[in-house]
């Protein structure tokens, strides 16, 4: 329960509770009665509410509930109120008949108050809650808290995890580039080594005899050229004989 939000009654004492005690803080307790407020006034805090209404009976505990963290912060960065406001709050009255008909009186009615007060025409929004103790309020508050510290903790866990994936990530993406660019230097190298190693091409010069003849053959080489030659032996011989004996 938020202390700021706790208006008890003025005396504190502490006293060891003895059976007829506690059987009496029992009857209190059945006795007294729970009226619910939906708004608060915008600057109103919890001794304002107790003596406003200390003046239709006696008041036991008051608490009112504070805005939400978020929306304080938002409300204070960019207005120039600075105080806390209250959105909620419950007020135990020690005799229930009087909580159920100051409830029934000032619901849906003005606050009141001099003229130029600040909250004259701000309107009282109240119900009176039937069957319900001040130790409900005290245990639904506390379960709040602990639905909101359990979703606190789910959501941090979440954050972290996120955090956790997105540094991995990034170092993940910064080895592969590492890694991109040491292939694209190694492959630029042996590109460059193949074209250097590479065989260039041999000009092809024609060997020119010196004793080739410079000038055309005759018609009679021609023909000594162009006759083939006899295969068969002796021919030559033989045609020398048969031309002799005719001559």
């Amino acid at each position: 329960m938020d202390p700021g939000g706790f208006a008890g009654p003025s005396e504190k004492t502490v006293k060891p509770l003895t059976p007829e005690a506690l059987a009496a803080f029992k009857a209190a307790q059945e006795k007294a009665g729970v009226i619910y407020i939906s708004r608060i006034p915008p600057g109103m805090r919890p001794t304002k509410v107790r003596h406003l209404m200390g003046a239709y009976g006696e008041v036991g505990r008051v608490y009112l509930q504070q805005e939400d963290a978020k929306r304080a912060y938002l409300r204070r960065k960019y207005t120039s109120t600075k105080k806390a406001h209250y959105t909620e709050g419950w007020i135990e009255f020690k005799d229930k008949r009087v909580a159920r008909s100051v409830a029934e009186m000032l619901n849906a009615q003005p606050i009141g108050g001099k003229k130029g007060s600040r909250w004259r025409d701000d309107v009282w929004t109240m119900k009176y809650l039937p069957k319900f103790k001040w130790n409900m309020l005290t245990e639904q508050i506390a379960h709040e808290a602990a639905v909101h510290t359990a979703q606190l903790r789910v959501e941090l866990s979440q954050s972290r995890k996120e955090q956790r994936e997105y540094l991995k990530n990034v170092e993940l993406a910064r080895v592969l580039d590492k890694r991109a660019e040491r292939k694209r230097k190694t492959s630029g190298d042996g590109d460059t080594k193949d074209a250097d190693d590479a065989p260039r091409p041999q000009k092809v010069l024609r060997k020119v005899k010196d004793d080739a003849p410079t000038t055309a053959p005759s018609s009679k080489e021609k023909l000594k050229k162009a006759k083939p030659a006899d295969p068969r032996p002796g021919a030559e011989a033989q045609l020398n004989s048969v031309l002799g004996s005719i001559f």
